[in-house]
């Protein structure tokens, strides 16, 4: 698992950052699996990434645990995936995007369907969501457990 990253930071700059630094509005789109459970969404910007979240999940009291430690000291978030690098965990202390010009819009994802987006390639199962990027790398996540490579 990896402190808050970059990423995080970076994002949560960009949400706090004064109205007239924002740019014209983006749909961005993203998928849910079937129960509703998961959600993941494309992040465009100078780093483009996928971000999933999960609603319930086994394992929500060690990564928040995790995420609260006095030296990181922000919110369990998710999990993300950038174009080239591993999946991990995302610890952050805002949003991963800006809510007044970003427009999430999710499509279900049917289990045993994939969806393509930019580099990401996702796949919905009844045990999970698996995405991975060109490189090789990615993330499962499941409400039982989660992987990142």
């Amino acid at each position: 698992m990896r402190r808050v990253t970059a990423l995080g930071v970076a994002v949560y700059a960009l949400a706090v950052a004064p109205a007239g630094f924002a740019a014209k509005s983006t749909i961005m789109p993203g998928f849910r699996s079937p129960s509703g459970n998961i959600k993941c969404l494309y992040v465009p910007g100078r780093q483009v990434f996928l971000y999933c979240a999960i609603e319930k999940a086994d394992y929500a009291k060690k990564l928040v645990a995790y995420c609260a430690r006095p030296r990181i000291g922000v919110d369990w978030a998710g999990f993300v995936l950038g174009t080239r690098g591993r999946g991990s965990v995302e610890c952050s202390g805002g949003t991963l995007y800006e809510p007044a010009t970003q427009h999430p819009s999710y499509v279900r994802l049917a289990y045993g369907r994939t969806w393509r987006h930019g580099a990401f390639t996702c796949t919905s199962r009844s045990i999970g969501v698996t995405c991975r990027n060109p490189a090789g790398h990615g993330l499962f996540v499941s409400r039982e457990s989660y992987r990142t490579w």
